[in-house]
């Protein structure tokens, strides 16, 4: 599994966010896009008793902007990079066309961060840590195996050490779960079961769409001649309702009879051979899962080292990969890919595992 930051270092990071960050529901007539001498892409912000305010935005952010402005990316790039002015006028002048209506801006250490819906139901990473932290803490021989809060997510990888089973001779898998969240639109909060194999450290994550919220609540508006400013005790009431089905989710994550069941699907791998040729296998999985290049060498490699052409060998390729991925979000997505293996149907199998 890859690894991530300390746990006493993610809840420091954690903390400081939650005061640094400041919410913003904008109408589209208080802000304007400001693209600077250096190329850098801006929304200025009419606050109330502060006057204008620049955010600058990242990518990430601009394809938000731009998918609300029904601009294409690519196009939205281009201007940036050879033609900033025109950026500006065309932002400003679907801005002013769309005068009534009002966006979620969040921002963080002075930028820009996400720029959502006024449906978007905030569920911020400092109330989830804080309230499932100790029920995870609570597991059965419970481990932080994993965490990590990205530009993107909140990661919160736990194992459990008693709840175990031998998939095969020496091979012992430990129960575990993920929990994670998106404060920026990248995401539902999920909780999803982890399987963690002890011979190589190898994380399977089993997605499952019942363990899922989605970040939707009730629209906030702001009028044209107010920017409203969100307070972090607006939702805490609905917040509390929420992590108490999380919990509840953990608890069913790590419990024997999901544990059995996926041992049980993993167990069924080892009878999938790869028939065909290895090499066109992992193409046809990495043309499925959209792997570049690099990463179908990666996983190939890995199948390998493994000396095991079935299922279950490319399974563990897949997940045994994710921990040489550099980026934490690409390498959970690896971790997660395993999981999608495991839930293939035979149909499903039979081109990955018949190619020539």
């Amino acid at each position: 599994m890859k690894t991530g930051q300390s746990l006493n270092a993610l809840a420091d990071e954690i903390a400081r966010q939650h005061t640094a960050k400041h919410d913003l529901i904008v109408s589209a007539t208080k802000m304007r896009g400001e693209t600077t001498p250096a190329h850098e892409f801006g929304l200025v912000i009419d606050e109330p008793k502060v006057g204008d305010v620049r955010y600058p935005l990242n990518d990430f952010v601009c394809g938000q902007l731009a998918k609300k402005l029904d601009i294409p990316l690519t196009y939205f790039k281009r201007m940036r990079e050879f033609n900033p002015a025109l950026l500006d006028l065309n932002v400003n002048g679907w801005l002013n066309l769309n005068h009534a209506d009002s966006y979620l801006v969040r921002t963080l250490d002075g930028r820009a961060r996400a720029l959502l819906s006024t449906r978007y139901r905030r569920l911020d990473n400092f109330d989830l840590a804080k309230s499932i932290v100790p029920v995870l803490q609570q597991l059965p021989g419970a481990r932080f195996e994993s965490v990590a809060l990205t530009d993107k997510k909140l990661y919160l990888k736990v194992v459990s050490s008693k709840i175990e089973c031998e998939v095969a001779p020496g091979d012992i898998v430990h129960a575990g779960v993920v929990v994670s969240n998106s404060e920026i639109g990248c995401g539902t909060l999920r909780v999803e079961p982890l399987l963690f194999r002890l011979v190589c450290s190898n994380g399977l994550i089993v997605q499952d769409r019942t363990m899922r919220k989605n970040h939707a609540g009730r629209n906030l508006v702001s009028d044209n001649d107010e920017v409203l400013v969100y307070q972090n005790d607006t939702l805490e009431a609905d917040d509390k309702a929420i992590f108490l089905k999380v919990r509840d989710l953990v608890q069913t994550a790590v419990s024997e009879a999901t544990f059995d069941l996926i041992s049980e699907k993993m167990r069924k791998t080892m009878g999938i051979k790869l028939t065909g040729n290895p090499v066109r296998a992992v193409e046809v999985l990495s043309n499925r899962y959209a792997l570049n290049e690099a990463e179908c060498a990666g996983v190939l490699r890995h199948l390998f080292q493994e000396h095991d052409l079935s299922g279950y060998g490319l399974l563990n390729a897949v997940t045994g990969y994710a921990q040489e991925v550099d980026d934490y979000d690409r390498a959970t997505e690896f971790e997660e890919l395993g999981g999608k293996l495991l839930e293939l149907s035979a149909a499903d199998w039979r081109p990955i595992v018949e190619a020539v």
